[in-house]
């Protein structure tokens, strides 16, 4: 982070503050797997913390740290963006939601197993589609869809 300040030409200090206040940096290394799990408002109404429990179980990590194992590294997040299909976790780039505490633990076990979950919602929602199936936007848009280029 010194080096990137000097750099850059500012102090460290600025470096330092930019690098310990976002999650998406790690100023020490971490666990294979990064388990980001939200607890903004819409997830913790709908069990965050029930998530955020079974992953700690499933892992053997605390919030905050890793594994014994060095595989998974546990955290809570504010808000990746995901609401509406909530509670949802982040494992390093994919987005794992609509989770229960058992989902969220089979997700971290095909991890551990070496084959990983698909990404997106645990059930069997389509993308962010409300429970009850599509109810807008029914038939396909008139046509041309774009101007010719």
């Amino acid at each position: 982070m010194n080096k990137v300040a000097q750099v850059l030409g500012m102090s460290p200090m600025r470096v330092y503050e930019v690098a310990t206040f976002y999650t998406m940096f790690n100023t020490v290394p971490i666990g294979k797997y990064n388990v980001q799990v939200c607890t903004t408002t819409p997830c913790m109404l709908r069990g965050a913390y029930d998530i955020l429990r079974a992953c700690e179980e499933e892992s053997g990590a605390h919030c905050g740290g890793d594994s014994p194992d060095g595989l998974f590294h546990v955290m809570e997040v504010e808000c990746l963006g995901a609401c509406a299909n909530a509670p949802m976790m982040q494992i390093n780039d994919d987005c794992y939601e609509d989770l229960t505490p058992e989902r969220a633990k089979l997700v971290l076990k095909s991890f551990r197993d070496g084959k990983p979950h698909k990404p997106g919602p645990q059930n069997a929602r389509k993308n962010s589609m409300g429970i009850m199936g599509k109810t807008t936007l029914m038939e396909e848009p008139p046509a041309p869809y774009c101007r010719e280029l």
